[in-house]
């Protein structure tokens, strides 16, 4: 095991190093002049090619480089072009609100989703699954931003059960008052596929044959479903999982944009309208270290549900 950790955090280098020098020749490529976007259409020569001077823009081309490639090495990403505060201290400041709420909508998804999967499962092609699955379907083709939509208008409009918007420097505050809602609605749009999805899972293991010789020797269906089919369908519903843990990040955006959360999703936005590149690059480069953490997390995971599993 640790021979393989080893030797996936050595194959990480070089998967990081290409994701550097994408995102530096993006933005060097695509982005504009970052002098001309905050100079504004007013400012003169001069005072764009000050602005240039002092972003360091004016250098080579490899010295640029070199900076940025020191930034991701010492995680100190200079300030903010927008509020000139370190984007460090930005992002770290912004990452609790994300996490209050992504975590649980992650926690709830697929807890809820598992645990359907394995009760429609069990009374496959009766009326009770067939009825979840057309509820599914049509939850499926409701975008997100009806949910939100409907849901604060109704939930929090109407009904007053919620806040509309808001947040707080209270943990507490914050769970009881203003993530239940943001977190019910976004598990109400991704508890449909993932149900779906984990149910396909779960009837591919049923029609196993150690599944029939589980039955065969007398165990009950509830001990063959949590004790044998569970174990073994949690291989692709954590590979799935684990795929779908960075979009839950981004997903934040629009969340936190709709709820006002101050977070890293609202955060992103509003540097890519200010053109806020340190941000952006920064956020960039944290979203290639997580998915790569993810990825050997998840592996490591395989290898603690079923140790047949063989890490390579």
């Amino acid at each position: 095991m640790k021979a393989y950790l080893w030797r996936r955090l050595g194959q990480s280098v070089p998967t990081l190093l290409g994701v550097v020098l994408l995102v530096f020749g993006l933005f060097k490529g695509f982005g504009g002049d970052p002098a001309e976007i905050l100079g504004g259409l007013n400012a003169s020569a001069a005072q764009v090619q000050q602005i240039r001077t002092q972003l360091g823009l004016d250098q080579p081309l490899w010295m640029q480089l070199g900076l940025f490639l020191k930034q991701v090495l010492t995680l100190d990403w200079g300030l903010s072009w927008a509020t000139h505060e370190p984007v460090s201290q930005l992002l770290a400041s912004r990452l609790p609100a994300t996490l209050t709420v992504m975590l649980p909508i992650l926690l709830l998804d697929t807890t809820l989703a598992t645990l359907l999967a394995l009760a429609v499962a069990a009374v496959r092609g009766s009326l009770t699954d067939r009825l979840l699955m057309v509820l599914t379907t049509v939850a499926l083709s409701i975008s997100f931003l009806v949910y939100i939509i409907v849901g604060q208008w109704l939930l929090a409009f109407e009904l007053g059960w919620f806040p509309v918007q808001g947040w707080s420097s209270s943990l507490w505050t914050n769970l009881a008052l203003y993530a239940p809602l943001p977190v019910l609605l976004a598990v109400l749009v991704g508890v449909s596929p993932q149900t779906r999805l984990y149910r396909s899972f779960i009837l591919e293991e049923i029609g196993q044959d150690y599944v029939r010789t589980a039955r065969a020797k007398g165990l009950g269906e509830r001990a063959v479903l949590l004790r044998h089919v569970l174990r073994n369908a949690l291989i692709p519903i954590v590979a799935n999982v684990s795929v779908q843990l960075p979009g839950v990040f981004v997903g934040s955006f629009l969340i936190e944009t709709f709820f006002s959360i101050p977070g890293l999703g609202r955060e992103v936005l509003l540097a890519v309208n200010r053109s806020d590149y340190p941000v952006i690059q920064a956020v960039t480069v944290y979203l290639a270290l997580l998915t790569m953490s993810i990825n050997l997390l998840t592996d490591v995971l395989y290898r603690l549900i079923d140790p047949r599993v063989v890490l390579r």
